[in-house]
């Protein structure tokens, strides 16, 4: 029997808010103290939240998302920074790290047969990508396309330098007390909390302007209506 599970999976993003950020950022900030879980045991707690989340998404729709994976290693080395009693400066470092990491790539990927564009947005779950390149053939229109498709795909690493930069303030801002004190795991729940209206939510909406950037290029191009060119699912 064919297993349907990839088939059925359906964006749930007030269920990964909570999970992820939410009740993380309320357990590390209301259970560190000794009288509860202590700092360590409230810190693994926080952590298993969007560890096994991001696991069970994975294993149980068996979709591996890179971007997920680097969610998880992020979570893993958040977790170790606390538990091994590093200095607090690694973590702006690491939350500037792993965005960073991913804009440098879509960058560098823009100059490759293989722009990482394609793997985010321009693909085939997300657009009807052959027949949006059928009428970009027929309309002569190729080339110009694909330099507009490189143009996004320089707005979509910005959009990960943004992140980076972000997340550095706002650790260097907001983190300062020693790793593993009762302090630190309240400022990093303050941190993820913040994290979602200060980084995600801009990021969301240039993501958006780029899926409207790209809409109005093959709109342009090939003449397609918005429901003629999405993926049928």
């Amino acid at each position: 029997m064919r297993d349907t599970r990839t088939g059925q999976h359906q964006p749930r993003p007030l269920i990964d808010l909570s999970v992820s950020i939410v009740l993380p950022s309320l357990i590390m900030m209301k259970l560190s103290s000794d009288s509860y879980l202590g700092v360590e045991g409230a810190l693994m707690l926080a952590l298993s939240f969007p560890l096994g989340w991001g696991l069970f998404e994975g294993f149980y729709y068996r979709k591996f998302n890179w971007i997920a994976f680097l969610g998880l290693v992020s979570v893993v080395l958040t977790g170790g920074i606390g538990l091994l009693h590093l200095d607090s400066d690694w973590l702006a470092i690491k939350e500037a790290a792993i965005p960073g990491i991913i804009g440098m790539a879509i960058l560098i990927s823009a100059w490759t047969p293989y722009p990482l564009i394609h793997a985010l947005i321009y693909n085939p779950a997300i657009l009807d990508i052959e027949k949006i390149r059928q009428h970009l053939e027929h309309n002569g229109h190729i080339q110009a396309f694909d330099l507009r498709l490189k143009k996004a795909t320089y707005w979509l690493s910005g959009t990960f330098f943004f992140s980076s930069a972000m997340n550095y303030l706002l650790a260097r801002w907001l983190v300062h007390s020693p790793s593993g004190s009762e302090a630190f795991n309240q400022e990093l729940g303050h941190m993820t909390l913040l994290s979602y209206p200060v980084i995600a939510i801009p990021s969301t909406l240039m993501m958006a302007g780029i899926l409207y950037y790209l809409w109005r290029t093959i709109h342009g191009f090939t003449g397609l209506a918005l429901e003629d060119i999405l993926a049928k699912k």
